[in-house]
């Protein structure tokens, strides 16, 4: 699973990547900050905001209607919260990822985001390389995730990890997932994209993408990073700093 340093992430070689522009909405009720965010990422090549949307509600109708790669979304929104956009998006769109970008770091917003399905979680006082690297990385099938989340996150899960990991064992060990499954669930820990997964097993991408699909039905979980977390909370995996 991609997680932030301390150092923040790396460039992200796109030039190499790109094809078609990355479809973005960008969902937050500060219409300033929103049309100035969306300003900036126009300036990149590979970025295109297409949408714009001040509440939760609207995010989920633009999303029905413009079919966006990514949704950009705050976490407090008058009317419907980026919590309920996203799990509704996720659940009706699932080949829309969501990216968290909000001021708040509170754990209630944290988990509650990543059970709903978001792909990462970037607080708004980071820089906008940072965002624009987030972006990207959430397109190639990567989960950034700011800093300070990230350890938030595995502390957490590490805790419940310890306390759940023997209950577990003793029950359906790995909620009946193949050898392959897990491998697949492995890489994907450690930060690969389907390309990666499916050259490090010499499999297709569409045969990663095929395990993924079951992974995800068995587990109950609607993205590659709530998989990651479910995993590491039930004392499948490790992850480490």
């Amino acid at each position: 699973m991609l997680i932030y340093t301390e150092n923040g992430m790396g460039e992200f070689d796109y030039n190499q990547n790109m094809t078609a522009p990355i479809r973005v909405i960008l969902a937050d009720d500060h219409a300033m900050f929103r049309q100035g965010t969306a300003e900036l990422l126009n300036h990149e090549a590979d970025i295109e905001v297409v949408g714009q949307a001040a509440d939760g509600q609207e995010a989920i109708e633009l999303t029905a209607r413009l079919h966006p790669d990514i949704v950009v979304m705050d976490v407090r929104m008058p009317g419907l919260s980026g919590i309920e956009a996203t799990r509704r998006i996720r659940s009706q769109h699932p080949d829309v990822q969501v990216l968290v970008l909000t001021a708040h770091d509170d754990d209630q917003y944290i988990f509650s985001l990543l059970q709903a399905g978001a792909s990462g979680y970037l607080l708004k006082s980071a820089p906008i390389s940072d965002l624009i690297n987030a972006i990207r990385h959430v397109q190639a099938g990567e989960s950034p995730l700011d800093p300070g989340i990230a350890r938030k996150v595995v502390l957490q899960l590490t805790g419940d990890g310890e306390k759940r990991s023997s209950a577990s064992s003793e029950e359906q060990p790995y909620d009946g997932l193949s050898p392959r499954e897990l491998e697949v669930l492995q890489l994907l820990a450690r930060g690969m994209n389907n390309r990666a997964i499916a050259e490090t097993l010499f499999i297709s991408e569409r045969t990663v993408q095929a395990h993924l699909t079951s992974i995800f039905a068995k587990m109950q979980v609607n993205s590659r990073l709530e998989a990651v977390l479910a995993a590491i909370r039930r004392g499948w995996l490790t992850l480490e700093f």
